[in-house]
Formats: structure tokens, sequence, C-alpha cells
């Protein structure tokens, strides 16, 4: 079975044909699927409608959160509630095509496990398109995983790589990188982009700079995830060398005043020993936190859900295990 996840926010007017377009493409090349739609708080008519269509058929499901809390919340949720081998993330918004679904799946048959979607001929304004270059060139070269388009909201993977990865904030985009990194296969997919018919773009440059923080956190959870001391401790080594150094430099000019009356003068108003007694405070801290990361990653869980579940429907009826809320 094909679990289709849509997060949704304010996108009552795309939902019908979406559904609609998703049904024909699927009934065409015989494939098994259910659609689950996450409301992330819209305050529109999309969870009425969302309850309409799972009313209608057996295929759609829906889940409502109380408020917005983000798109890789609303992809957990959808995530942790679909029932199929594969999974497909699509945006709302009409410009994925439905009609792709089909080449994905061959895809993944070649021994893939993660496929990303790539808007080749990407229909958006110019200063959408420049940023979301440069930040494709800068994730290849701090993860290695080198794709064409990370922010292409069309992806496939298998069942098991949501099992091994968790995406919170807005780390969605990551989803790539994160299973690459636990070993899984991935490859990139040209597609279709569609223009926008209805509502508006929830992203832009605005969002560039959360972008590049968010691939400081991958980078860190990727590379030092399980070994923090690693990053943190390095530094700590160095600003304790250096400090060390510095410190030693002015003891050597105190033995050479004091002892031998060589004239170098008192130290004690030097900076460079206000300089070195940090350096050396702020790496035996930098060490310590080293440490501390180490015991929270070796003794601790998950934190907690970072989302409220107010309703549901379309789950129940289907012999799947239900959400708490």
């Amino acid at each position: 079975m094909l679990s289709i996840v849509v997060p949704v926010l304010n996108e009552a007017e795309s939902l019908q044909q979406l559904a609609d377009e998703i049904a024909t493409v699927c009934e065409e090349h015989d494939i098994e699927y259910e659609l689950l739609f996450v409301d992330d708080g819209s305050t529109d008519n999309s969870w009425k409608l969302i309850e309409q269509l799972a009313t209608a058929g057996d295929q759609v499901c829906g889940i409502r959160f109380r408020r917005n809390f983000g798109k890789a919340a609303a992809l957990t949720a959808g995530m942790r509630a679909a029932r199929g081998e594969f999974i497909l993330m699509m945006d709302a918004d009409l410009q994925d095509d439905p009609a792709e679904i089909p080449k994905f799946l061959e895809k993944l048959d070649d021994g893939f496990d993660v496929v990303n979607g790539w808007k080749q001929r990407r229909l958006d304004p110019w200063h959408k398109v420049y940023p979301s270059k440069l930040f494709n060139w800068a994730v290849g070269r701090m993860t290695g995983l080198h794709l064409h388009d990370h922010n292409c909201g069309l992806k496939l993977f298998k069942s098991e790589v949501t099992r091994e990865i968790r995406i919170y904030g807005e780390l969605h985009r990551f989803i790539p990188v994160l299973a690459h990194s636990r070993g899984f296969k991935v490859t990139e997919l040209p597609v279709h982009h569609r223009e926008r018919k209805f509502g508006q773009s929830k992203y832009g440059v605005k969002r560039l700079h959360r972008g590049f923080l968010d691939l400081l956190t991958v980078r860190f959870l990727t590379g030092y995830g399980q070994r923090p001391q690693h990053i943190i401790g390095t530094f700590g080594i160095l600003f304790v060398t250096i400090g060390m150094l510095g410190l030693g430099y002015l003891t050597l000019l105190w033995i050479l005043t004091n002892v031998f009356g060589m004239g170098f003068g008192p130290i004690g108003n030097r900076p460079l020993l206000a300089y070195s007694t940090a350096a050396v405070l702020l790496g035996a801290q930098a060490v310590s936190v080293g440490l501390l990361a180490e015991l929270i990653v070796a003794y601790t869980g998950r934190d907690a859900d970072t989302y409220s579940i107010a309703e549901q429907t379309g789950l129940s009826t289907r012999g799947r295990e239900t959400i708490i809320v």
C-alpha cells in the first residue's frame, strides 16, 4: 500500500481536485493507496472538506491539529498514522503533480529507499528560485548528499525510513539527508512543477536564514548527534590550548624578570593574562558541556511530541490503531 501524507494549511480550494487527481492516477495504475490529510491549524473550511472526503471514500482520512504546529509536525502525525509500505509526502497546493506517482514507485523499485523530487523547470518567482539554488548547493557541500532540490515537497520513501529518523521544527526538507546519514539509498527524479492556482505560498526569502540554521542543526545531528563531545570538546581543547600557551608565555616572562632580572616588566597588567585565563575557563566549560551532552545522548529518549491533535476522521473505521488524543 502507498500512504500519501498531505499537510494542509488553508488549502480548501484545492483539496477536492487533489483528491480526485490522486484517485484517478492510482486507479489507472492499479495502486492501492490511502490519502491522509493533516490539517495544520487551518482557519478556512479545509477540515470540513476533509471530513466530507473521508466520509465519501474509504481511502481518505484526516487529522486536525488544535493550532498550527508546522509542516514537520503535520508530516510526523501523518507518517505515524500511515499503514502503507511506502509513504509519499506532497503539498496540497496542486503544484505537485499526482501523475508523477507511478514514476516515483518505479524508481523505488530500482533499489532505492528515498526518492526526492527535482523541479527542473520551477514555476516560482526569482526571489524564491535563486536563494533555493544557493541553499541546495550549501546542503550538498555540508552534508555530502548532492541533490538539486532539497526543498521539493514531493518525496517518496519506504516506511522503515520514518522509524529511524525524527523530524521537528523545519527539518522536513532534510528527510533525504537524515536518511542518507543512516545508510539509506537516496536518489532524485525530475518532476513536473505546476503553477499555483489557489491561495498563496507559505514560504519565501524570509525563511532563508532559518533554512541555513536548520542546515547547521542537521550537520551536527548527522555528524555528531551520537558523539557531541567530539565537536564541543574539540573547541574546548582548542581554547584550553590557546589559553595555556598564553599563560606559559607570561610565566616565562615572569621568570625572566624576577629570577634573571631581564626587565620585561610585570605581567599583572597585560591584557594577555585576562584573555588567556578566559580562554582556559571557556575551554574547560566547553569540555564539561560536551560531557553533559554525551550523558543526555546516552540516557534520555526522544522528546515529547510537538503537536496536539484535536480530532480525526476515517482512521479507526479501517482497523488501524487510533491515535491517542
